[in-house]
């Protein structure tokens, strides 16, 4: 791995890279990397000159959808975040890529093809958050009259757990994060989607029992998080 691309948008979590490149192969199987993305105003590409295009443009140029469909890696989300009601930084975008192994995301990394592309996410991305999560369930529950696609990416005391059955929100996807892939020394346990009546957004994070959370409000161009769930390949 000494020949990773160099990175300035976060730190890695080697420790748990380590524990992926142990992994049985009867063990590993398919996770869900959902990236918190913050952009640079303008694009540094590092090499003194004066950049003509926004972070936001140059991640959109090193988007490496060719080498994800090579290791059999889908884009199941990607989202511009419309609003936030809590936690810091603020973010621009969200995506989420379902890889069918931590395997493939390491071979990944290795790829000519791949490396050649990352040079516009180094430009682009001011930090990201990446996060490994296995989803725990889905709905197919119908948008919410006057609501917004609320995500909520929170850290809970240990023992704690986000509350169910709260009227005027309507769960879509639950999600267990296994681990920040990239980022810093932020840990977080639970990813989450919901339809949420507008008049409750602003009691969202005031009845929330999170020690640490993100709460977004999305607006989807792409969204597979149920199919890509039920579509998913099986361990080993």
């Amino acid at each position: 791995m000494s020949d990773r691309p160099k990175i300035r948008y976060g730190t890695p979590n080697f420790e748990m890279i380590r524990g992926w490149l142990s992994m049985p192969a009867e063990q590993d199987g398919p996770f869900w990397a959902v990236n918190l993305m913050k952009y640079r105003e303008v694009a540094d590409y590092g090499d003194g000159t004066t950049a003509t295009r926004s972070g936001r443009d140059a991640d959109d140029e090193y988007s490496p959808l060719g080498p994800l469909a090579a290791i059999g890696a889908i884009v199941v989300m990607a989202a511009t975040v419309t609003s936030q009601l809590a936690g810091e930084p603020t973010w621009d975008r969200v995506a989420i890529v379902r890889y069918p192994s931590r395997s493939a995301f390491m071979a990944m990394q290795q790829r000519d093809d791949f490396k050649s592309k990352h040079v516009h996410k180094e430009a682009g991305m001011e930090f990201t958050i990446v996060m490994s999560c296995l989803p725990q369930w889905t709905s197919d529950a119908a948008p919410i009259a006057k609501g917004s696609y609320v995500m909520r990416v929170s850290r809970f005391a240990e023992g704690d757990a986000s509350p169910t059955d709260v009227a005027g929100v309507r769960p879509l996807s639950r999600f267990a994060v296994e681990g920040v892939i990239v980022g810093d020394e932020r840990r977080f346990t639970e990813v989450r989607f919901d339809w949420v009546d507008d008049d409750l957004l602003p009691d969202l994070v005031i009845a929330s029992t999170a020690v640490e959370e993100f709460v977004m409000t999305l607006r989807p161009a792409i969204d597979k998080l149920v199919t890509s769930v039920a579509t998913a390949p099986k361990a080993g």
